[in-house]
C-alpha cells in the first residue's frame, strides 16, 4: 500500500509562505483581487472588458511590454471565442501571467565547489539589503551551511548595527571595521577570513546608492575588483535588492546595476505593504534575470523562494468577503 512521505519542517514552511503571501500580497489598494470581482459579475467579455482589465494592469506596475503581451493573449481569445465566461477569462489570464513569470523563477544554488560562496548585496538606499542579509543567514545556516556576514556598508554606522545583531540572532560571525572604512577593504578581509574559517557562504552588505549617481556605481564595481584579487570567480552572486512598491523605477535600478556589477538575481522586498506586485511581470519580462527571492514582511521566515504559480494565484485570488457573497 501506497505510504505517503512525512511532512518536513521545510515543506511545513512552504506551505506558511504561501499562506501568508495569499494574505499580505497586495494588502490595501487591491488591483485585481476587488477589481476582478466586481468589474466582472454579469459583463460580457468583450473588447471593451479587455480595454478595462489592460487599464488595471498598467496601474499595478506591470509595464507597457508584460501588459500588450497579456492583453494581445486575451484579445486572441476573444476573438476566438474561447472566453465564454468570467472563469475561462481568470485561467487564460493566470496562464498568461505564469507564461512570463516562470522563466525567472529560479531558485539560488549555493555551488558547493565554491567556498565560500560569495554573495554580493546591491541596491538603493531603503530597498531592505541589511534585512535580507539577515534572512538569508538564517536560511543558508538551517540548511547546514557555515555563514559570514560583511558590513559593506561603512557610511551607515545603523547598517553595520543592525547587521551586528542580524549576526547575534543567527549566531554566524560579522566581519566589521570602523565607519567610513573603504568598503571593498572591509569585503576583502571578510573573504580572506572566511576562508581561513572554512566558511561556506560569504554574505557582503553594501552602501546604499540611487542607480544614478555615477561615482557610487564605480565604488561598488571597486569592490568587485578587489574582492577577484582572491577569487576570480567572485562574487558568485550578485542580488539585486528593489522595493516592491519602488514602480517602473525598478526597471532602471536593474539595467543600470545589472550594467555596473553584472547582477545574476533579484530580491522584492516590502510587498506586504502598498506594493502593487506587478512591478514583478515588468522586471520578468523586461530584464529576463532570476527573481531569488519575494519578501513579504519583517520576520525571518517572510522570506522566501520565488514560486511564479503561486504568486499570481495570490494576485489573482478573491477576497474572502466577494468569494462568501457569490457561494
Amino acid at each position: 500500500m501506497f505510504q505517503s512521505q512525512p511532512r518536513t519542517r521545510q515543506d511545513d514552511g512552504r506551505r506558511g509562505f504561501v499562506t501568508r503571501l495569499r494574505e499580505r500580497l497586495n494588502r490595501g489598494d487591491s488591483w485585481l483581487t476587488y477589481d476582478l470581482a466586481n468589474l466582472l459579475p454579469g459583463r460580457r467579455i468583450d473588447a471593451d472588458l479587455i480595454e478595462e482589465l489592460e487599464s488595471r494592469l498598467l496601474t499595478a506596475d506591470v509595464g507597457v511590454e508584460a501588459t500588450d503581451r497579456i492583453i494581445g493573449g486575451l484579445t486572441r481569445k476573444v476573438a476566438r471565442d474561447e472566453l465564454e465566461n468570467v472563469a475561462a477569462l481568470i485561467r487564460a489570464l493566470h496562464a498568461g501571467m505564469v507564461e512570463i513569470l516562470a522563466p525567472c523563477a529560479r531558485p539560488l544554488v549555493i555551488d558547493a565547489s565554491r567556498r565560500p560562496f560569495v554573495i554580493l548585496m546591491v541596491g538603493v538606499n531603503g530597498a531592505g539589503k541589511t534585512t535580507t542579509m539577515g534572512k538569508l543567514a538564517g536560511r543558508f545556516k538551517a540548511a547546514g551551511h557555515k555563514v559570514m556576514l560583511a558590513a559593506g556598508d561603512t557610511f551607515r554606522a545603523a547598517a553595520v548595527e543592525q547587521l551586528a545583531v542580524w549576526g547575534e540572532r543567527n549566531g554566524v560571525p560579522v566581519i566589521s571595521q570602523q565607519p567610513g572604512a573603504d568598503p571593498a577593504a572591509v569585503v576583502f578581509d571578510a573573504l580572506q577570513a572566511a576562508r581561513a574559517r572554512g566558511i561556506d557562504v560569504l554574505i557582503a552588505d553594501t552602501a546604499g546608492r540611487l542607480h544614478s549617481q555615477g561615482n557610487l556605481m564605480e565604488e561598488l564595481k571597486k569592490v568587485v575588483r578587489v574582492i577577484r584579487r582572491l577569487d576570480p570567480d567572485a562574487p558568485h552572486e550578485t542580488l539585486l535588492v528593489i522595493d516592491g512598491g519602488t514602480g517602473q523605477n525598478a526597471l532602471a535600478q536593474a539595467r543600470e546595476f545589472n550594467d555596473a556589477v553584472g547582477v545574476t538575481g533579484i530580491v522584492v522586498t516590502k510587498l506586504d505593504g502598498s506594493a502593487r506586485g506587478g512591478i514583478l511581470l515588468a522586471l520578468a519580462e523586461q530584464t529576463k534575470l532570476p527573481i531569488r527571492f519575494i519578501g513579504i514582511g519583517e520576520q525571518v521566515d517572510d522570506l522566501g523562494e520565488f514560486d511564479a504559480g503561486e504568486y499570481v494565484k495570490a494576485l489573482l485570488a478573491e477576497p474572502p468577503a466577494q468569494a462568501a457573497r457569490q457561494r
